[in-house]
């Protein structure tokens, strides 16, 4: 089932429930969603990596939003923006653990050839496409640093 899909039908369901943390979270979803089909350029169907993108995009944005406001120290805004994070990372695939990232790019490494922290980019392009929407991109740079010794 595809996410628009499993969103609109969860939706429902807490909507009857009454959870307006989830209702509000599940509208968000919904509306990024319906962003991208009317984007230009637009080809019928939203990818699986592209919803993945979408969500993750949604999850930084509250946690950007989290420091702002514990900044202004608006603490019932952080509980908004908390809830919503964590109703959104429920549709994400499971993230990738630090050392599965290790091993991981160390074998991009590997098949890049790269040695020297001046060839950071091209195993970060490589690493980009292979683990988009499994690891965290900050873990993921911090990573190809340490093991090109930057």
């Amino acid at each position: 089932m595809a996410l628009e899909d499993t969103i609109n039908a969860d939706l429902k369901t807490a909507m009857l429930a009454k959870e307006e943390a989830t209702v509000r979270s599940l509208r968000a979803i919904k509306s990024s969603i319906m962003l991208i089909k009317t984007e230009k350029g637009f080809s019928g169907t939203v990818t699986p990596e592209r919803e993945v993108q979408l969500l993750q995009k949604m999850v930084k944005q509250r946690r950007d939003s989290v420091s702002e406001f514990e900044k202004a120290n608006r603490q019932d805004l952080i509980a908004k923006e908390v809830e919503e994070i964590a109703v959104i990372e429920k549709y994400l695939p499971a993230m990738m653990s630090a050392d599965e990232v290790k091993a991981a790019i160390e074998k991009i490494i590997a098949e890049v050839g790269a040695t020297s922290p001046k060839e950071m980019g091209k195993v970060m392009g490589a690493a980009s496409k292979q683990l988009a929407g499994k690891a965290d991109n900050k873990m993921v740079a911090d990573t190809v640093k340490s093991l090109l010794g930057a």
